[in-house]
């Protein structure tokens, strides 16, 4: 009777300990989370895809337990703290799923592809956001009525899943700054590549609406002046410094960007569109790297191609401290700084706003 009493004992223990630390898994904040965008958020697609823009091989993984998993970054990315803060398992790459898809969420995020369906056609294949939002329309028209009942259960249960997006980034860096093989920069101004930017994401985030999206958290373009693909470049006099210019093409964007989510919510009932202010914080960091715990904000932390420039050169070892870094190649951040940023968006309102994820789970 006794060991049958302190069996009882430990057991509501643990149960009443889980409770206190917030046991996520077992009650998710909310169903399901859904990523979009480019190698910030990749987390395998474009493994399964015919292209060279991969991350697939050590050292990306070398602090994730999982290992070299198509992450372009040697741990979890902003998503992968999300959904852990939500209490949802890792939103699995659409393209991994073999038969039927998982009601916590999908990823269809792809590497070196952009918002214009032109960007990132030469590293190869990849998805462009209206390619990703096809497979989102698919698995909502064909797979995920299998999960449910009728039409009200599946729109009540994507009105309350949480959609990530962080795209944009390639249609600058591939694009308008590549006119040996893009004609955009030719085309349009900074002020009207811009617009024509944003103007395709208005059609793109009204789609996402169309299938059921309402809360939505999308994620500015950071300072791709100060990513060591931009800084390194020989025509760059001041190592390590940010050229502004290049920076300056991301705030017009981000301007649009605001204007732009500040609309949708008006106009599209029952929406909510947060914008993320990355820009601001990841330069900041730059700047004043000791602020954020960290003591190199200038240089890729792994041996990277063509002085820094390029992606991680296969099976080197990366640098020592890599939470000390802010670049984990010459593109993409270490675990830390997206760590850093995902902490900020669901927790600070001047970040993510108008509202953060804390206060948008709650909507």
């Amino acid at each position: 009777m006794r060991k049958n009493l302190a069996t009882l004992c430990c057991f509501m223990i643990n149960i009443f300990l889980k409770f206190l630390s917030g046991n996520s898994n077992s009650f998710p904040l909310a169903p399901a989370l859904y990523v979009f965008g480019d190698s910030l958020l990749d987390n395998g697609n474009n493994n399964l895809l015919p292209t060279i823009a991969r991350a697939n091989y050590k050292p990306y993984g070398f602090n994730f337990d999982r290992g070299a998993t198509g992450r372009f970054t040697n741990g979890r990315t902003v998503a992968d703290f999300i959904g852990e803060y939500i209490g949802l398992p890792f939103s699995p790459p659409y393209l991994s799923i073999m038969g039927s898809v998982t009601k916590t969420g999908l990823n269809f995020a792809s590497a070196a592809c952009g918002i214009l369906p032109e960007t990132g056609y030469n590293f190869g294949k990849c998805f462009s956001f209206a390619e990703q939002l096809d497979l989102f329309q698919e698995t909502v028209e064909k797979e995920m009525p299998k999960h449910f009942d009728n039409f009200t259960e599946l729109s009540d249960y994507l009105s309350k899943s949480i959609f990530v997006i962080g795209i944009g980034n390639n249609d600058y860096i591939n694009n308008y700054l590549q006119p040996n093989l893009y004609h955009a920069s030719q085309l349009y101004t900074p002020q009207s590549f811009a617009k024509h930017l944003t103007d395709s994401l208005s059609q793109h985030f009204q789609r996402l609406y169309d299938l059921g999206g309402r809360k939505v958290v999308v994620f500015e373009i950071g300072p791709i002046g100060c990513i060591p693909s931009v800084t390194r470049k020989t025509n760059h006099i001041e190592e390590g410094k940010c050229v502004e210019e290049v920076n300056k093409l991301a705030i017009l964007f981000n301007n649009q960007l605001h204007k732009l989510l500040t609309n949708l919510t008006s106009s599209l009932k029952g929406s909510n569109f947060i914008i993320a202010h990355s820009f601001n914080l990841a330069y900041d960091a730059i700047l004043n790297p000791s602020s954020y715990g960290l003591k190199d904000s200038s240089n890729p932390c792994c041996a990277s191609w063509l002085n820094g420039t390029l992606v991680c050169i296969p099976e080197l070892n990366p640098c020592a401290n890599t939470d000390e870094h802010y670049f984990w190649d010459g593109y993409h951040l270490t675990q830390t700084m997206y760590s850093t940023i995902a902490t900020h968006c669901i927790n600070d309102a001047s970040f993510c706003n108008p509202i953060n994820i804390k206060e948008l789970l709650q909507v």
